[in-house]
């Protein structure tokens, strides 16, 4: 029986705070691994109304709130198609698994997993926009398990 339950409740809840304090320290680490990203001007106001979804449960539209603050938006004419925007085709590796895929980045109305046409709001969609060739990055997917993608190549679908 614990003589000082004053002292034992400190250090419970101190633990509690260090632990606090190590989530807090690994969410800020995968934040500053993302690498820069570019929108291409003319779909940056359409991504952003869909990100301002308030009803989204998953927290998709929330994670490309914060893709979209963080990326340097890009005008039609200084636009270079080997970043990933909508209507590319993208190829990327898994780098847990290994497994490569292809789809092509799409509005929500025009996605078709069947086609390999993947919305910009899943998970998948949302870490890929922006990126390049050689990049990778860092997200939780809907288990919040930790998955990194690598950009292989981009191109525009013929």
């Amino acid at each position: 029986m614990n003589e000082h339950p004053a002292i034992s409740l400190r250090f419970e809840r101190g633990l509690l705070g260090h632990r606090q304090e190590d989530e807090m320290q690994q969410g800020a680490a995968e934040i500053m691994t993302r690498p820069p990203i570019a929108i291409e001007e003319r779909h940056y106001a359409r991504l952003s109304t869909l990100a301002s979804n308030a009803h989204e449960p998953t927290g998709i539209c929330e994670y490309l709130r914060e893709e979209l603050e963080r990326a340097r938006i890009v005008s039609r004419t200084d636009w270079n198609p080997a970043i990933v925007s909508l209507g590319s085709k993208v190829e990327f590796r898994d780098e847990h698994t290994g497994k490569v895929q292809e789809i092509i980045l799409v509005y929500p109305s025009e996605a078709d997993t069947e086609r390999g046409r993947v919305s910009v709001l899943t998970r998948i969609g949302a870490a890929l926009i922006g990126l390049s060739a050689d990049q990778t990055i860092s997200f939780r997917n809907r288990f919040g398990d930790r998955r990194e993608l690598t950009v292989m190549t981009v191109t525009r679908p013929e």
